[in-house]
């Protein structure tokens, strides 16, 4: 994947997240600059993701760790590098742990 695929599949991943975040029922705030998506939490934690160009990767900082994911083109998504875990599922959990509510991610 080039530079360019990897910037338009970052940018679509954060666009859907932000989307899902929209309908949350707990009050929270989000903010997207540079390619990082900051979500903050009801209770002031926050969850981070972040672009990796160099690498071709996708970040998420939470408050139990930093976590690292790339694209799979078979599994056409974020599959967390450790394990092979779907963003998608990574990203409900921990956002669940810290926002206290489920919201499922189509990512």
């Amino acid at each position: 994947m080039n530079e360019s695929e990897f910037n338009q599949r970052v940018d679509a991943t954060l666009e859907a997240i932000e989307e899902r975040l929209d309908e949350a029922e707990t009050d929270l705030d989000f903010l997207i600059s540079g390619g990082v998506l900051t979500i903050i939490c009801e209770n002031k934690s926050q969850l981070i993701l972040t672009r990796q160009a160099p690498i071709s990767q996708l970040w998420l900082a939470t408050r139990t760790g930093g976590y690292h994911f790339d694209y799979d083109s078979e599994q056409q998504g974020w599959v967390r590098d450790a394990d092979g875990t779907p963003l998608a599922a990574f990203l409900a959990q921990e956002f669940s742990a810290q926002a206290g509510e489920a919201l499922s991610f189509d990512i």
